[in-house]
């Protein structure tokens, strides 16, 4: 589910983004970055300035300010991802290993972008009560999976099971935003995290 078709994705290649940021001395994966910052654009976290960024570097980089050129293309991912969750073709699509790569590796890249679209969406949204029963349902829904432990018996059901996850969570993540991220169109600002 990489667009890699010359779409607005095709600049943060999965594989290109994650050596970008190993290069960077960030820890998490591209599919954990894309998560955070999905997580946050959907719960109404504002992208404008750099105060956001602050936030980002606590939950991925141990606090430390990222170099000029990283903060640039932080900004650009965000970017993306906010005018894909606009896309009224629903042109959003998560950042996950390619679909050539083996299957527990997808997985992986799987769960720690929910677990971490969870932990950016938590920044700004902690009173669960608000939200609709959909929206409530879905994000219960996201914390399952992020605990799952996923044992690939049957090689063609795990591949069929990976693709409707997948579709699941960009769906999920498109009705948090059509619920919260439009309300803050990016003026919002950021709770801080508490660790």
């Amino acid at each position: 589910m990489v667009d890699e078709s010359g779409g607005s994705l095709n600049q943060f290649n999965y594989d290109r983004l994650n050596e970008y940021f190993e290069q960077q001395d960030i820890l998490a994966s591209a599919a954990e970055i894309h998560g955070i910052l999905s997580g946050m654009i959907a719960g109404g976290a504002s992208t404008s300035g750099d105060e956001w960024l602050l936030l980002v570097s606590d939950l991925i980089h141990e606090g430390q300010s990222f170099k000029p050129d990283c903060k640039e293309r932080l900004k650009e991912l965000a970017e993306i991802i906010r005018t894909a969750m606009q896309d009224p073709d629903m042109g959003y699509s998560l950042l996950l290993p390619h679909d050539n790569v083996p299957l527990h590796e997808r997985l992986q890249g799987l769960v720690g972008w929910v677990q971490s679209f969870l932990v950016g969406f938590g920044v700004n949204q902690t009173n669960m009560a608000g939200l609709s029963a959909d929206l409530r349902e879905a994000i219960d829904d996201m914390v399952e999976i992020a605990k799952l432990d996923f044992n690939v018996d049957d090689e063609e059901d795990a591949e069929r099971a990976y693709f409707e996850i997948v579709e699941y969570l960009r769906v999920s993540a498109l009705l948090c935003f059509n619920e919260l991220g439009q309300k803050g169109k990016g003026k919002g600002q950021p709770n801080k995290v508490l660790h």
